[in-house]
């Protein structure tokens, strides 16, 4: 079986069911794509280890195509002194073309999920290049978020981890910092979904929280495709299996992208000392409602 193409229809909302079109492509891969974004350990590796379950679906881990659509750009700049050949329709066609070419044996199954803490910074390209695609970015209350690469860093206790440059004298308190400055793993992202949460792409962005997909998978997953406007899948929530082991241990960070067989919500407490927990306690922004001008749908 074969998805058509989906085609937006001005009548329709983003958050209902969508009108397909198989006749015409526009800007879109064959078969669709759509985006897993947000903070690291929030679940975005359990996302795509749950949406391979569906035979129509490609995910995976973060992919290199944000790596090669960043450099693309840099390389299209100004800064290349060629770049005065290259017009703005060239710089599009150039960067769709990378997902076309990446992609282009799954697309011929599959719809894509491409997976990279990126894109949230990158909304607008991305409405412009596909027009029909959603982002997925899965948050997790931020101090959870570090507690949880803490809890790696110290399960890794023989091994320096490439997040923090192979550093074995680095405290907690020197992880924490380097995790959430402005360039750090949990920064960035953090940063990077704020701009998409408040900006004037919002409508094509839906939160996952973590503790909807542990807690309630089979609701975290209709959510899902009822945002993409595909349709819905019966998912074995007891089974999931993904991994990418070679991958962390070059990482020095063993067990970085494994997931548990079973989805579940494993209660604990923190690893992390008492003030590194106040300093973050109140990031998760997304729990106010107040703050959700733009009416994102949150899960």
């Amino acid at each position: 079986m074969r998805w058509p193409i989906r085609r937006f229809d001005p009548k329709s909302s983003s958050r209902g069911p969508a009108n397909w079109d198989d006749q015409h492509r526009e800007k879109d891969m064959q078969h669709g794509i759509h985006f897993i974004s947000g903070l690291p350990r929030a679940g975005s590796t359990l996302l795509a280890g749950i949406l391979r379950q569906n035979p129509h679906v490609h995910a995976a881990m973060t992919s290199p195509v944000g790596a090669l659509f960043t450099a693309l750009l840099r390389q299209m700049s100004q800064e290349n002194e060629f770049a005065l050949f290259i017009e703005e329709a060239q710089r599009e066609a150039v960067l769709a073309g990378l997902f076309e070419s990446y992609y282009r044996d799954i697309q011929a199954k599959q719809l894509v999920f491409d997976t990279n803490r990126l894109w949230c910074s990158k909304l607008p390209a991305l409405a412009a290049l596909f027009p029909q695609a959603k982002v997925i970015a899965c948050v997790r209350h931020v101090p959870w978020v570090v507690d949880s690469l803490e809890q790696v860093i110290r399960k890794n206790k023989f091994e320096p981890s490439k997040i923090f440059n192979f550093e074995p004298a680095n405290t907690v308190y020197h992880r924490v910092d380097g995790l959430v400055g402005i360039n750090g793993m949990v920064g960035f992202a953090y940063n990077a979904l704020k701009e998409a949460y408040y900006g004037e792409r919002a409508d094509r962005l839906m939160l996952l929280t973590y503790e909807t997909l542990t807690r309630a998978p089979a609701q975290a997953m209709a959510a899902v495709y009822d945002f993409i406007g595909a349709p819905p899948f019966a998912h074995d929530f007891d089974h999931v299996e993904y991994a990418e082991d070679e991958f962390d241990a070059r990482l020095g960070t063993r067990g970085l992208h494994r997931v548990a067989a079973k989805v579940q919500h494993v209660e604990r407490e923190t690893i992390l000392p008492p003030d590194l927990w106040r300093r973050l306690e109140n990031d998760s922004f997304w729990t106010d409602t107040k703050l959700n001008r733009h009416g994102v749908r949150v899960v």
